[in-house]
């Protein structure tokens, strides 16, 4: 995997809107708090354009992120917000110079489309917190901020996770990969479906029915996707809902049950996800050792 290189104070940090719509007011703490770090903060032409839910249509929105990726001046792009749009949009994109000068794509939820479509190509990528979450400059405290001008600059946080009735005891070593549930589900088959064989799976997801879950799930497993992975990361299944008649079953129960056949560790419970200031960075693409003990958890990543 080619890493991009490490961040110093006085780079470029530029924020591109794949997918759902953002205003200048939901980007400005984050704006000010990375500009109060040293960098300098690019808010391309285009940025704030609206058609319905998206920022601009897929045409618009392809050609603002292209001239991002194109641009050799640039440390990183952080992704504004998620939403849905990126998956309209990723086979408009040439890489080919983004690969002559890699940078970091940052993002979480619907950015699971481009860290699963760089990694097939190649590149490690950055699951992390967005501008949309970060509402005050107060937020600088917050472990999703820290964690992800940790990772910037070449030093990734450890991540410790709390111990977990249903973690599964064990270490393992090997790239991370995987990020949003739903959008892992939605790739399987397309040309950014990411090889999970002999790697470590992270699988986080909001706002979805249980027997959606079921059914995600299920697809991993009879698509081979949990057969050979080296260790699994479960981070939040926050705001799942159920129907009239209930489902029976737990998000983390439906999870638990979809790979009981195989012997990997498993971390329950990680600060990883839809959690709000407590959305740890995770760099995806690179060495990463997890080990799981009675006492909880720990995630070490490890920058080449």
């Amino acid at each position: 995997m080619i890493v991009p290189q490490q961040l110093r104070p006085g780079d470029r940090i530029a924020i591109a809107a794949p997918a759902r719509k953002v205003s200048r007011d939901e980007v400005a703490p984050f704006v000010q708090l990375i500009e109060q770090q040293g960098f300098e903060a690019i808010l391309p032409e285009g940025l704030f354009a609206e058609e319905n839910q998206m920022a601009g249509n897929d045409t618009h929105r392809a050609n603002l992120l292209q001239r991002l990726l194109d641009d050799p001046t640039l440390g990183a792009i952080v992704c504004a917000r998620g939403g849905y749009g990126s998956v309209r949009i990723v086979d408009q994109l040439d890489f080919t110079l983004f690969a002559k000068r890699p940078k970091w794509i940052v993002g979480y939820s619907d950015v699971t489309v481009f860290h699963s479509h760089l990694n097939r190509l190649g590149f490690s990528t950055l699951h992390a917190t967005m501008p949309i979450d970060i509402r005050t400059t107060a937020d600088d405290n917050s472990a999703a901020f820290a964690t992800l001008l940790s990772a910037l600059m070449g030093n990734p946080d450890a991540i410790a996770c709390p111990p977990h009735p249903m973690n599964r005891i064990g270490d393992a070593e090997a790239q991370v990969v995987g990020g949003n549930l739903s959008i892992l589900y939605s790739l399987a088959g397309s040309p950014s479906a990411i090889d999970t064989r002999g790697k470590i799976l992270l699988i986080e997801d909001l706002d979805e029915y249980l027997y959606h879950i079921d059914r995600m799930m299920t697809a991993l497993r009879r698509s081979g996707m949990l057969a050979g992975l080296k260790g699994l990361i479960v981070g939040g299944l926050n705001n799942m809902h159920d129907n009239a008649i209930p489902f029976g079953l737990t998000a983390e129960q439906i999870v638990l049950r979809a790979v009981h056949d195989y012997d990997y560790p498993i971390v329950f419970g990680a600060p990883i996800g839809h959690l709000g200031l407590n959305n740890h960075a995770l760099p995806l693409g690179v060495p990463t050792h997890i080990e799981v003990s009675k006492c909880g958890a720990t995630i070490v990543p490890k920058l080449l």
